[in-house]
């Protein structure tokens, strides 16, 4: 199966983001933090977004660095979750203060997708 995060996938409304962070909810799971709100109507697909506290990381690299491995590990397993996600918008957050690896980020991911869709389940 083809792993892509296409451009319909990824959250970049402003408006979308104020509202989820002003009305979603949290999961965390050390070293992510998950916001997320199934209140978007008019949203077919889940839209994910990353991001990385300029506190926690000054340099623009590393910044970049962990969000670009949050994207990757969201990448390949969102196939699995794929059938089971709600059309929801969500934002991970990279909390930590230190370096994690790839295969650390991908396990508590996975941990939070599972309790996201168990919610929503719980919810409809």
């Amino acid at each position: 199966m083809l792993e892509k995060f296409s451009k319909e996938e990824k959250l970049k409304s402003r408006k979308k983001i104020e509202n989820l962070f002003q009305d979603g909810k949290g999961i965390k799971k050390f070293p992510l933090l998950l916001v997320h709100n199934s209140d978007f109507q008019n949203l077919e697909k889940p839209q994910a977004g990353f991001s990385v506290s300029k506190r926690n990381f000054k340099l623009a690299v590393d910044r970049n660095r962990y969000k670009r491995l949050m994207r990757e590990s969201y990448r390949k397993m969102k196939s699995d979750f794929d059938s089971d996600l709600l059309p929801s918008a969500f934002m991970f957050i990279y909390i930590a203060r230190k370096s994690f690896k790839l295969s650390e980020i991908e396990t508590q991911m996975r941990k939070i997708l599972t309790e996201l869709i168990s919610l929503q389940r719980e919810q409809s």
